[in-house]
């Protein structure tokens, strides 16, 4: 054993990864079941005999509890630590994803989705807070691009693949299937998963004063945290982009692809899994050329206004040639995930105490993006609906998807506005 009075080093980059990749695992799990629903929409429309409007709701009673719980996640993983939050976390989403799967009645699916979106929450701030302690600061903006990635690769498992194992076992079989992997996921976090190197003889890539934390009450560090601008502000802003690619990839894009360019449900997936890819490949590229423009905020209002232009292409121009349409939905998503750089922006507003608090509201605010838009697209598609039906399912014209589709051009001016109002951080702390 090393003298304890010498200098520890730096943990093995292996480690690190491997005890970061854990976290990322269950994020994995997050995007996987977030997305799961987009394919399985007509199996469970069938089921349950659901409008749009119910729908919509059932996919999103995963965001309800997602967002629900965001800010007590910032806050009890400053108390807590990663570790214990993350095994949790994987206990109950094991036990609500048992519990979609196993669902007689609508009442019991959403109470699974429910406990899946609030449990697996926990995740992508889990991961922000273990990247603190165990990757360089300059590596903050490259790990929250990766743990989009990992994520994206559990949505696009939730595509194509999903749909061809739903069409061989069922999906309430390919659900308990989940369940199962999830519960084992808690087992590894636990025993493998440390909050700081120090637990394991290293030396520590944190460098604020994290103890002085636990002393705040709950109410304390919410004043606390939205006592920076910027809190309030960036919490707003990155629903612009996710309402998009959430929405569109996560639920009405392959009952939108099948109808008006009818492509199978498999092939529908498989592109709304390219988008997700597309989504995940530029999360990687902002954050990196954010850090050498040296500033945050160029950035982030020249992606959210291409993507705005993207979104009016694919919603108001009809029957888009293929290639173009296919393009366009690679493109749209690339661009879309210039919301990445909401996570360093809002960790450099506050002190770095407050950190996971921070990254929990403003990833509340990413997620808002889908809470909101799923169900309120499934509202205005039956306020449009023309009563046509097609073997027990709903249909909706294109109109009725171009007027639901055209609210995300209100959020994205407002989002806009909220980001001029924000101060530059120029890539540093600023407290």
């Amino acid at each position: 054993m090393a003298d304890a009075s010498s200098p520890r080093s730096l943990p093995p980059a292996s480690l690190a990864w491997t005890i970061w990749g854990l976290g990322a695992a269950l994020y994995f799990m997050a995007f996987y079941q977030r997305v799961a629903p987009a394919v399985i929409a007509n199996d469970l429309t069938a089921e349950f005999a659901l409008t749009a409007t119910s729908l919509g709701n059932l996919s999103a009673f995963y965001f309800y509890s997602y967002v629900g719980f965001q800010i007590p996640t910032g806050l009890l993983v400053d108390r807590w630590g990663a570790r214990k939050l993350l095994t949790l976390g994987c206990v109950i989403a094991a036990l609500g994803t048992l519990v979609f799967a196993m669902a007689p009645t609508l009442a019991w699916a959403n109470a699974g989705r429910f406990l899946i979106g609030g449990s697996v929450g926990v995740a992508f701030v889990c991961m922000l807070k273990l990247a603190a302690h165990w990757m360089a600061p300059r590596q903050f903006a490259l790990t929250s691009g990766i743990a989009l990635t990992v994520g994206v690769v559990g949505g696009v498992l939730a595509g194509a693949p999903l749909r061809w194992l739903v069409d061989g076992f069922g999906w309430r079989e390919v659900m308990v299937a989940s369940a199962a992997f999830t519960a084992l996921l808690a087992v590894a976090i636990w025993w493998i998963v440390r909050d700081d190197p120090m637990e394991k003889g290293y030396a520590s890539h944190f460098t604020g004063h994290e103890d002085d934390a636990p002393a705040l009450s709950v109410m304390q560090s919410l004043k606390a945290v939205f006592s920076y601008r910027n809190t309030a502000l960036l919490f707003f802003v990155p629903g612009a982009f996710s309402g998009i690619v959430l929405s569109f990839a996560g639920l009405w894009g392959v009952p939108f692809l099948t109808t008006h360019y009818g492509l199978t449900k498999a092939h529908a997936a498989g592109l709304c899994s390219v988008m997700l890819v597309a989504w995940a490949v530029g999360s990687m590229t902002y954050g990196p050329l954010s850090e050498r423009l040296g500033r945050r905020k160029p950035l982030f209002a020249a992606g959210m206004i291409v993507t705005m232009a993207l979104w009016a292409a694919l919603v108001f121009i009809p029957a888009l040639p293929y290639a173009v349409l296919v393009a366009l939905l690679i493109v749209t998503g690339f661009v879309g995930a210039g919301f990445i750089i909401v996570f360093a922006y809002a960790k450099e507003s506050v002190p770095p105490a407050l950190a996971g608090t921070a990254s929990g509201i403003v990833n509340m605010g990413v997620m808002t993006g889908g809470m909101v838009m799923q169900p309120v697209i499934g509202w205005v598609l039956d306020l449009r609906w023309t009563g046509a039906i097609v073997n027990g399912v709903r249909v909706y014209d294109l109109a009725a998807y171009q007027s639901a589709f055209s609210l995300m051009f209100i959020w994205g001016a407002l989002a806009l506005v909220m980001l001029w109002l924000a101060r530059e951080t120029h890539c540093h702390q600023l407290t």
